[in-house]
């Protein structure tokens, strides 16, 4: 009978070993930086060999976006102006990257419209912050989230926000 107990303790020792190594596991790759709204190309760059992120650049009229996925499937856009500044981003997958480091400059003005936004709204709700300077808007449930978030301000010239998917 002690056998036994020993031998329950060790599985249930095992199992809550493994489960706290998913669990670091799951939160180490929800947990990509990518460049932030507002700043230089070359933060780009750095982020994707940071990530070892798979980098794929769409040159467009007015703009480029470069489009990182990172290991764990999450896709980011960060478009950039002539001028080789981040103006917009975008992300799409089964995890929401880290909104400071997505944000930069931008995330505190977010989190107090992120927090007015929630205690204004009963339940769960997309995301619709509207705002001088600042448009983020959000959506998904678990394993699929979406969202963008740009500067009017920054716009290239000839660049809506209907641009921005």
């Amino acid at each position: 009978m002690k056998a036994y107990v020993h031998g329950e303790r060790e599985f249930g020792k095992t199992r809550t070993r493994s489960l706290a190594a998913v669990f670091i596991l799951l939160f180490a790759m929800s947990l990509p930086a990518f460049a932030a709204l507002g700043g230089p190309l070359e933060s780009v760059q750095a982020d994707q060999v940071r990530l070892n992120a798979k980098l794929k650049i769409i040159v467009a009229e007015r703009y480029a976006i470069q489009e990182m996925t990172s290991p764990a499937g999450t896709v980011v856009r960060e478009y950039v102006s002539p001028a080789g500044q981040v103006f917009a981003v975008t992300w799409q997958g089964p995890f929401v990257p880290e909104m400071r480091m997505l944000l930069g400059s931008y995330f505190e003005q977010y989190s107090r419209a992120a927090r007015a936004h929630r205690e204004s709204h009963v339940g769960r709700v997309p995301l619709d912050i509207w705002e001088s300077g600042l448009v983020v808007q959000t959506a998904g449930h678990m394993r699929s989230f979406s969202g963008r978030a740009y500067d009017p301000g920054l716009l290239p010239e000839g660049v809506s926000a209907d641009d921005i998917r």
